[in-house]
């Protein structure tokens, strides 16, 4: 496989000279101003019922712009907003959004999952004293060389999370 370059489309480049979008299923969520509508959209484009604890805790992820955001972190702004609902349905609005491609999954470690409300292609540094994730704004990123890939499996997308702490 040759060099691969990693922009702001995210492509692989291949043998063949074809291009493979890595992460292509994502749609980047776009709020025109009436939250009940714009959430009720983005759910039903993406195939999604729109229930209320859906359409409540898509307002919060949604209406405040591209964040980073952990599971535990969004239940907590649920419960301030004073919406009932459990962690467990936290988890798993969350990961039903991620499997519609409304949210992208970056994992920080084997600890710490975030949801990125930003899916266009993009990576991260991950500030350790402070455990935020923050987007790197370099579209000249680039990979010089991918490891083989096993037989029967293809590059879904990279990501890259460079971790930074203060320093000494």
């Amino acid at each position: 496989m040759p060099d691969v370059e990693i922009e702001n489309s995210l492509k692989v480049l291949r043998d063949d000279d074809s291009d493979l979008p890595i992460g292509g299923h994502g749609r980047q969520a776009a709020l025109t101003g009436c939250p009940w509508h714009d959430v009720n959209e983005m759910l039903q484009s993406v195939g999604l019922r729109p229930t209320r604890q859906r359409m409540a805790l898509g307002w919060l992820l949604f209406g405040k712009g591209a964040r980073h955001l952990t599971a535990e972190m969004l239940y907590e702004e649920a419960t301030n907003a004073k919406v009932p609902v459990s962690l467990a349905t936290v988890y798993n609005t969350l990961n039903q959004l991620t499997d519609a491609g409304l949210l992208r999954q970056v994992s920080v470690d084997g600890t710490k999952t975030y949801f990125d409300t930003n899916v266009t292609a993009h990576h991260h540094f991950y500030l350790e004293n402070s455990h935020e994730l923050v987007d790197i704004h370099d579209p000249h990123l680039m990979l010089q060389k991918m490891p083989e890939v096993p037989e029967g499996y293809e590059v879904s997308r990279v990501d890259m999370v460079v971790r930074l702490r203060k320093k000494r």
